[in-house]
């Protein structure tokens, strides 16, 4: 039986319990804590459409649909499970440093004005509900930035997953700070590469869990699918062992991947922008939330065959560790999964990939919605590992020579 302290931090992650039973429908969400004791048992329980969320040795927390609750229940991995309430006001007060939709372009137009030879934005594309995904373009030699090596950061797949918008905006916020202050090593890395800056993938889904004034904990996009329900998972919509485990074919599983790879026009976005940027040697996808920075393969338990690309995956990974403090490894070691970006990313392109799972590193941290005060703190311990990545854009193999 779960401690009455592990199930009040687990209540503070995803609000209070409803006060009503909630309705019977795969609309409602539920957490769980299911029991899992190797990542084999993790996969057969992504398996089934659930988003895990955080890991521990003996178990996982996941959301996932009431089907999919059942099904787990008949499998005898759920030991405790409850409706999940999303009545905390979106960005109240103390949360009000968060950006929403159209704060977040604000502050992106005003990068381009304080640093107009810098700094320049468009539109990479457009979303299921017609929404710009802005794209900033930074470099000191914007004119021959095609030239130069090229890196790309990404944060916003998923909706409810704030912080990762928030994290790599304010680092490059004060990155070019730094740059206007004479900052010498952030001078000459931004003066030498072609630097691209993705805040928010899923605008439509980013808008929609804080739209009606009370966090909804929405994770996929807007898509409309056949049988009434919405949203696709954008990071099981990559067109790489798209489909093959840890994505369900169920639009209603918090993990759909969609009627087929590359269906969504957010990532057939994000796949148009790479590859005319040929000249992108690393990419840094940021999520929350448990401290960890992942790498290739997420579809299979078996390493990258490339000795030199494994070995800069795992020593750039285990280099940035020793700034944030996350946990460096391939993603499979957490559970299998298909369809993400830097499996297509490395797997279609050769490009250097990572995710950082951000702060906070467990439940009691406030999961998704870690309020305002955790954004000082996340921001500070990353910048040093996105320096170091951009350094490293010009040669990643120099990191094992």
């Amino acid at each position: 039986m779960p401690s009455k302290a592990f199930l009040l931090l687990s209540l503070f992650a995803f609000g209070m319990l409803s006060s009503t039973h909630a309705e019977s429908t795969d609309d409602q969400l539920y957490w769980m804590k299911l029991k899992a004791h190797s990542k084999f048992e993790r996969s057969v329980i992504a398996d089934t459409g659930v988003a895990i969320e955080t890991i521990a040795d003996d178990f996982v927390t996941a959301t996932g649909t009431q089907t999919e609750l059942r099904r787990l229940e008949k499998m005898n991995f759920v030991e405790v499970s409850f409706p999940v309430q999303t009545d905390t006001k979106d960005f109240p007060a103390g949360d009000g440093a968060f950006h929403d939709e159209a704060r977040l372009k604000a502050a992106m137009d005003e990068l381009v004005r304080k640093y107009p030879t810098l700094v320049r934005i468009s539109s990479v594309g457009k979303t299921v509900e017609d929404r710009d995904i802005w794209a900033l373009r930074i470099s000191g030699n914007l004119a021959k930035a095609e030239q130069l090596p090229g890196i790309i950061y990404m944060g916003g797949h998923h909706a409810r997953e704030h912080l990762s918008v928030e994290t790599p905006l304010r680092i490059w916020e004060i990155l070019l700070e730094r740059y206007a202050q004479g900052d010498e090593r952030v001078r000459t890395l931004i003066d030498g590469r072609d630097i691209h800056l993705i805040p928010a993938v899923n605008p439509d889904g980013l808008a929609y869990d804080v739209e009606s004034g009370r966090y909804r904990s929405w994770r996929k996009n807007r898509t409309q699918n056949d049988n009434n329900t919405y949203g696709v998972d954008l990071n099981r919509n990559y067109d790489y062992a798209w489909g093959t485990t840890g994505a369900s074919p169920s639009p209603s599983s918090e993990t759909f991947r969609g009627k087929s790879a590359f269906s969504e026009p957010e990532t057939r976005a994000i796949r148009d922008y790479v590859e005319a940027h040929e000249n992108i040697t690393v990419l840094l996808s940021f999520h929350t939330y448990s401290q960890l920075i992942l790498y290739p393969w997420g579809h299979t338990y078996t390493s990258i065959a490339n000795d030199a690309d494994r070995r800069v995956h795992e020593t750039m990974a285990r280099t940035m560790a020793q700034w944030n403090g996350y946990t460096p490894m391939q993603s499979s070691g957490l559970y299998t999964a298909s369809g993400d970006a830097t499996d297509w990313s490395y797997g279609v392109h050769g490009i250097i990939s990572f995710t950082f799972e951000l702060d906070p590193g467990r439940w009691g941290g406030g999961g998704f919605y870690p309020g305002a005060g955790a954004i000082p703190a996340t921001v500070q311990k990353n910048i040093e590992p996105v320096l170091y990545l951009l350094e490293h854009a010009a040669n990643p193999y120099g990191v094992i020579q």
